[in-house]
């Protein structure tokens, strides 16, 4: 062996050693988690959707509340149709608040679903909830944010939900186990570039 390959063996036992030590300290087997995809970034729903597809590959039972966006026909929702069997999708929203224009309609909107969110919670089938821009919601107090942090922290303890969208209010994330900042570094949209089929929908 060379001594390259001899300095990078020992570099990657000792980093074996340290990754091992950390993963032997964990005790929680396992915990439904409150996952947080919020940021200026593009990409939350898209992340929500993997774990979505994650679940699925386990044949768990997985629900999906969308707050705000209107009735799209968007790719992902046409491939989790083939699975129907396991997911419950439910469109809620009317369309970006740009659009309706009407707080009030929005306001009972977002009321609908997350009373669908709630009992959707509440089936002990599903093991996976995304709540599709709760945090747009919420930033337009269109929900009581610490009636919906209430709840969500009361949850079934297998449960995972995963709340996306930009600006989540800081009580969210601190109830959250884990929050995932989507930066910007660059947007084709910003050059000129129409929203795609395929990459956006």
């Amino acid at each position: 062996m060379s001594e390259e390959a001899e300095r990078h063996r020992a570099k990657m036992a000792a980093r074996k050693a340290v990754q091992d030590a950390e993963v032997a300290g964990k005790t929680v087997a396992e915990k439904g988690l409150l996952v947080v995809h919020t940021g200026p970034g593009k990409g939350k729903t898209t992340a929500a959707m993997g774990l979505v597809l994650r679940a699925l590959g386990y044949g768990w039972r997985v629900g999906i509340v969308q707050f705000i966006k209107g009735a799209w026909d968007t790719g992902e929702r046409r491939a989790l149709e083939r699975f129907d069997d396991l997911v419950s999708w439910h469109t809620m929203g009317e369309g970006f608040t740009w659009e309706t224009q009407d707080r009030g309609r929005d306001v009972a909107a977002a009321g609908r679903a997350w009373d669908r969110a709630q009992l959707l919670m509440d089936d002990p089938d599903v093991r996976l909830l995304v709540l599709d821009e709760i945090n747009i919601a919420l930033r337009y107090d269109y929900l009581d944010l610490e009636a919906v942090v209430s709840r969500l922290r009361r949850r079934r303890d297998d449960l995972h939900v995963i709340c996306t969208g930009r600006n989540a209010k800081p009580a969210l994330v601190e109830a959250a186990d884990l929050v995932t900042e989507m930066g910007q570094a660059k947007h084709h949209f910003a050059a000129g570039v129409k929203a795609q089929q395929g990459v956006e929908f």
